[in-house]
């Protein structure tokens, strides 16, 4: 089998809420998911999540090989572009490929991904994570209401802007997931809002109330020798890394012994997660992917000696997307149907393709000019 081409479609995700963080909410809860599909000589197709604008810049060197060279096959599209970067969106199209070409891999070999991959198990557990800093108390309960009844008891809340309020919605949330003998547990994500002054002053605030899983991406995601230093001052572990663009990118965070919960985020593909994993795993360290619509890192993580919890934004699919996979106590069932599991119905991603504030992600996700500042000087804008 060889691969003859690729299709671009971009179908929407309605959350039926708000969605966001400290960076920005899009109020009316809809998201575009674009979905690359590589073609093949054969009636296979593969199928890959997340933004691959410049996949004219990598397609290439992939055209006409044979999809089971997956790890191969990444690697040269790496070089592909060694000289000019692969940061940003020209990643995004290396693992939108990568993701395709493990979809066809697991595919030609009759069986789900995650056994192509050696899990065992296909049991992975999983948090609630509801993308939720636009939500007020009435809201945050009514999302939690519904992982709770998907039998999830941990959970990570946005902030980082107010400890007051963040700690009032740490406990609503853990309140509303915990079972009688199995207390909930929660994180708490600010989305690189601070400086080192403030996460260590809002987090020993918070420490002498709470007890937090983690707080994740407390500093910028490049800033290795903070985020050592605050690990050394506070007691909360420091999750971080999903920004971050291949294995190399996390050496300066792995070195400096800045983080205790690797990340990696779905939208960069399965092979770099894998490679993450593996170098976490030399250093002790576990991994907890950051979740993308239909999960489609959970056959990865089934598979890896160190997984921890990977997050779960959303109970539902986009539209035009079927999944094999289903949820129940806290964790992501993954199905037998081979490949991602993932099923397309392009008539109906077809129908729902219009023009909306969701065409431009940016417009609600500009980093504020007031980030870094909000707890030096409350009130001012």
């Amino acid at each position: 089998m060889r691969i003859t081409g690729y299709r671009s479609l971009v179908t929407v995700h309605d959350w039926g809420r708000p969605i966001g963080d400290v960076n920005g909410v899009v109020p009316g809860g809809i998201t575009e998911v674009p979905v690359l599909v590589l073609t093949t000589d054969s009636e296979l197709v593969g199928i890959g999540l997340g933004q691959h604008a410049e996949i004219g810049r990598v397609f290439p060197v992939v055209d006409g090989e044979d999809p089971r060279a997956v790890p191969a096959l990444y690697d040269r599209m790496l070089s592909a572009v060694f000289k000019s970067g692969h940061q940003g969106s020209t990643y995004g199209a290396i693992a939108a490929i990568d993701m395709a070409l493990w979809d066809l891999k697991a595919k030609m070999a009759g069986e789900p991904l995650w056994r192509t991959l050696g899990g065992r198990d296909p049991v992975v557990p999983g948090y609630a994570s509801g993308l939720d800093a636009g939500l007020d108390d009435a809201g945050l309960e009514a999302l939690h209401t519904r992982f709770a009844a998907a039998g999830f008891t941990g959970a990570k809340v946005k902030g980082g802007l107010d400890v007051e309020v963040d700690l009032h919605r740490i406990r609503l949330v853990t309140d509303l997931l915990s079972r009688p003998g199995r207390p909930a547990w929660c994180a708490l994500d600010v989305n690189e809002v601070w400086n080192g002054g403030q996460a260590r002053r809002y987090l020993r605030q918070a420490e002498q109330e709470l007890d937090l899983a983690w707080v994740e991406e407390p500093l910028r995601r490049w800033d290795a020798d903070g985020m050592a230093r605050l690990r050394a001052s506070v007691g909360t572990p420091i999750a971080t890394g999903e920004n971050l663009t291949g294995s190399e990118m996390f050496r300066p965070l792995l070195d400096a012994g800045a983080v205790d919960i690797v990340q990696t985020g779905s939208v960069w593909g399965i092979t770099h997660f894998l490679r993450v994993a593996a170098a976490a795993h030399a250093r002790d360290l576990p991994v907890s992917p950051v979740g993308y619509h239909c999960n489609p890192l959970a056959a990865a993580a089934s598979a890896i000696p160190n997984h921890l919890t990977t997050e779960i934004q959303d109970l539902i699919m986009p539209v035009g997307l079927t999944v094999d996979q289903r949820f129940d106590d806290g964790a992501v069932i993954l199905g037998t149907t081979p490949g991602l599991g993932i099923v397309l119905d392009e008539t109906a991603i077809e129908q729902r393709r219009s023009t909306g504030p969701w065409a431009q992600p940016w417009a609600s996700h500009l980093r504020p000019d007031s980030a870094g500042k909000h707890l030096h000087l409350k009130g001012t804008s």
